[in-house]
């Protein structure tokens, strides 16, 4: 089966290679794409945070392994890729819940956002506390070590 789809939106920002860590200071514009109309975000400076759907298009679609050490680190436990979110995926998507700190126009300001300049973006979505978890959130310890400085 083969999925297609068009970009909604791009992503602006002054970060241009897919590295890990330091996102915390990115403020990122989500601008729409052509043929998007701009009435497509009425409504959406009503919510604090949105959902951001991407692909991954700047990282190269080799192949990789379903199971490996997060970010090579063999002191983290092998762990398949499904128990990662690394930006190398079988099917190169991305999802970020971001702040959004403003719309202007045909564009919203967001931060928590990490994505490089020129990623298509393939959906946005308001957060709804009722999609949320419910209760705590559980996760290993290794995820603490591995975020350290992804949002400084």
């Amino acid at each position: 089966m083969t999925i297609e789809m068009k970009p909604v939106a791009w992503v602006r920002n002054r970060r241009e290679r897919p590295e890990d860590d330091y996102w915390g200071e990115i403020i990122s514009e989500i601008e729409l794409a052509e043929g998007i109309p701009e009435a497509a975000f009425d409504g959406i400076d009503s919510f604090s945070h949105l959902e951001i759907i991407y692909c991954f298009n700047q990282v190269n679609a080799t192949e990789f392994p379903f199971t490996r050490h997060p970010r090579g680190n063999k002191d983290w436990p092998l762990a398949g890729i499904f128990a990662q979110r690394n930006k190398d995926r079988p099917n190169r998507i991305g999802l970020a819940t971001v702040e959004l700190r403003e719309r202007r126009g045909r564009s919203l300001l967001v931060s928590r956002l990490d994505a490089i300049d020129g990623t298509p973006v393939l959906d946005i979505k308001p957060v709804f506390r009722q999609f949320g978890p419910q209760g705590a959130v559980k996760q290993p310890e290794w995820v603490d070590e591995l975020l350290e400085d992804y949002w400084k």
